[in-house]
């Protein structure tokens, strides 16, 4: 079943004659096409894809299920999709009541002069749930970030800069294939791996702990891999540090399976933390869902009321992160079925000392 046959099929819950797609992640959910311009209308037995001339031959390829409507120089596009409502009988429409400004939405209410219903869930629950198709697309990605990770693991030395080895990251995921970055790399070492979200700063890397976080875009679909490895030897307590955080991300995934609570997961996985006496270091939550997004709705935490479906796709990167001395987080990507996970990440775990 197409992803607009899905949508069409969720409408009623939400007692909209269409759905109003305009946020450019939903789009390429959607139809497979992606451009940084576009609408697209779905019918309980239409749909109409909206692009300008800059993109209406790529749309015109790609865009299977939906008739192409061209945006000329004369209409902006909320009055080409006012055409098409009026034309059609449309009385109510859903929109992403999540991503539409506030201006932005007195411009459809104005332009259609229809009821726009809140339907943000409805996209966020379909994206919830990956298929098959779409787990090997997350493979893909996964495993040329694997390729470009093996890569620049031979360039790791204090000769390097932070802000260069994320260089190297995003230039070899460039030559690798990638259509661009899951996010900007963070590449901390020393002192600065105490920030679970440091920048690369200008200085060379240090000795003791170095953390990469970094993911590639492919098709579409995004990966995202966090390894902390060590430069020169660690002490006994780094050794602790590290085996308490991978034991206490192996704890959270045995407790991953459809039907969970995203709370419990995370706690199973504090626990273990909390128990080696770093409980307060441990101050983000154990993961989140990921797709055609690096953070998408779904979460593992202790705030999280989420209940994580059989299909979901979420990270596993607890962490630990001593102020000024250094942080240590080891992420996989999961794979949620209904008796456990499959875990798409295939990197070693192990504490390398380089």
């Amino acid at each position: 079943m197409s992803n607009i046959e899905r949508i069409r099929q969720a409408m009623p819950k939400y007692k909209c004659d269409a759905v109003l797609i305009t946020n450019q992640i939903n789009r390429l959910f959607a139809t497979g096409f992606s451009s940084s311009a576009g609408v697209l209308l779905v019918t309980a037995d239409k749909a109409w894809y909206f692009a300008d001339a800059r993109y209406i031959e790529a749309a015109s390829a790609a865009v299977k299920e939906a008739d192409i409507v061209l945006i000329t120089k004369d209409e902006t596009i909320v009055e080409s999709v006012n055409n098409v409502v009026k034309k059609t009988g449309i009385k109510s429409v859903g929109f992403e009541d999540g991503s539409v400004s506030y201006s932005g939405y007195k411009d459809w209410c104005e332009a259609l002069g229809v009821e726009l219903i809140p339907a943000q869930q409805l996209i966020s629950d379909l994206r919830e749930i990956k298929s098959r198709a779409d787990l090997e697309k997350m493979i893909n990605a996964q495993r040329l970030a694997e390729k470009v990770y093996n890569e620049i693991l031979p360039m790791i030395s204090t000769n390097i800069t932070e802000k260069d080895l994320a260089s190297e990251i995003i230039y070899r995921s460039w030559k690798n294939g990638a259509d661009e970055e899951s996010f900007n790399p963070i590449v901390v070492s020393g002192p600065n791996s105490s920030r679970p979200h440091g920048v690369p700063g200008p200085g060379k890397i240090g000795k003791g702990f170095l953390t990469i976080d970094f993911g590639v875009k492919l098709d579409g679909w995004v990966s995202d891999t966090t390894r902390t490895l060590c430069v020169g030897e660690p002490d006994a307590e780094m050794i602790k540090v590290y085996n308490t955080v991978l034991e206490a991300q192996e704890a959270g995934i045995k407790a991953v399976h459809g039907g969970v609570k995203g709370v419990d997961v995370d706690t199973a996985a504090r626990n273990v933390i909390e128990n080696a006496g770093y409980g307060e270091y441990f101050g983000h939550g154990f993961g989140h869902s990921i797709g055609l997004e690096v953070h998408e709705t779904l979460k593992a935490s202790q705030i999280s009321k989420d209940v994580l479906p059989t299909g979901a796709c979420i990270s596993a990167e607890p962490g630990i992160y001593l102020p000024g001395r250094y942080g240590v987080r080891i992420e996989d990507i999961l794979y949620i079925t209904d008796s456990g996970s499959e875990n798409i990440t295939n990197l070693p775990k192990g504490l390398t000392v380089l």
